[in-house]
């Protein structure tokens, strides 16, 4: 049996890819919850994992992924911010390589095309952030995830491969959510609620937020799905993602 990772940071990446999958929640002392989806399509299974923004989580992500077995290779799949306005929201992308702004480490993806790099941070990106990032790296995206998976499956010598869909454009004005993030990479969704229910002036762009983050979804889902079958890792599924438990 192959095994292919699908590192997410939150259930709505994943929610189109891994409709009719097979769900669990694992829990552990002292961590977040880690959420998966399994499916199979004969050799190969697929299992998808998120717990939260942050290489922290993602970590412990990709952990939960290979702890039934051994990862044949692994996509760092997810939303990210534009650091270009020629990148647009709703689309997704393959990604080239990926920075480490802590560390400074570069990361390859295999099979990538050249020329659109992105940057992991320790912080969701507002718009001044993204001109120094775009300005400082050259880079086009920005996560918080991407990084860790990529230096996990350089560890362990397995392919990495990154597909991204753009939720939030170079321009946008967007609240700070930061202040709605814990360490360990929980969302507090219902704090960021209140906080923006006396803020009318941030609802237009919250708005135009969701509704590109779940074009991004299916965008991500489609281009996964044909990065998957142009590698061999599953058969051509003309778009349905719902496979085999």
């Amino acid at each position: 049996m192959t095994r292919v990772g699908l590192i997410a940071a939150m259930p709505g990446e994943l929610k189109p890819l891994v409709k009719g999958w097979q769900h669990e929640r694992r829990e552990a002392p002292n961590s977040r919850p880690v959420d998966l989806w399994h499916s199979r399509q004969g050799d190969t299974e697929l299992v998808a994992a998120c717990s939260g923004p942050g290489q922290q989580a993602a970590t412990r992500a990709f952990a939960e992924a290979e702890k039934d077995g051994p990862l044949a290779s692994v996509y760092s799949i997810g939303w990210v911010g534009a650091l270009s306005a020629s990148l647009h929201p709703r689309r997704s992308y393959t990604v080239t390589g990926v920075i480490d702004v802590l560390s400074g480490e570069r990361f390859q993806a295999q099979g990538a095309p050249a020329g659109l790099w992105l940057v992991t941070s320790p912080r969701v990106a507002n718009r001044a952030e993204k001109l120094r990032l775009a300005t400082a790296y050259s880079a086009s995206l920005v996560d918080m995830e991407a990084a860790a998976v990529a230096r996990l499956a350089a560890m362990r010598s397995i392919p990495f491969h990154c597909i991204k869909g753009v939720s939030d454009g170079f321009t946008e004005d967007l609240p700070d959510f930061n202040r709605f993030i814990t360490p360990d990479g929980h969302f507090q969704t219902s704090r960021l609620l209140f906080f923006v229910l006396i803020r009318p002036w941030y609802w237009p762009a919250l708005i135009r937020m969701g509704e590109n983050s779940s074009k991004a979804s299916q965008a991500i889902r489609d281009l996964l799905l044909e990065n998957l079958n142009q590698t061999g890792a599953i058969a051509n599924q003309n778009g349905d993602s719902n496979f085999t438990r």
